[in-house]
């Protein structure tokens, strides 16, 4: 079952602080997330997952994420997962 990506979400929350306000907005691979239109993955990815059954799917902007950073840093799976 597929999991749609949501966007990053602005709405502040009262007892939690939001992460994205912590994080360095000058960081290059925050700045590429950015400019990545995960909309364009989710349309590419959706047709190979079911709709209505199985299990919920990990979102795809986080499978696509993930696999930059893997080849951005030129790093295995297993570091990927520790990073």
């Amino acid at each position: 079952m597929l999991t749609k990506s949501s966007p990053i979400s602005t709405q502040s929350n009262l007892f939690h602080s939001e992460l994205f306000s912590q994080l360095d907005v000058k960081d290059p691979l925050i700045q590429l997330a950015n400019t990545i239109n995960w909309t364009v993955f989710d349309d590419a990815f959706e047709q190979h997952y079911s709709q209505n059954n199985g299990r919920p799917s990990k979102p795809i902007r986080l499978m696509v994420g993930l696999l930059l950073l893997k080849q951005l840093e030129n790093l295995s799976d297993e570091r990927v997962v520790l990073q």
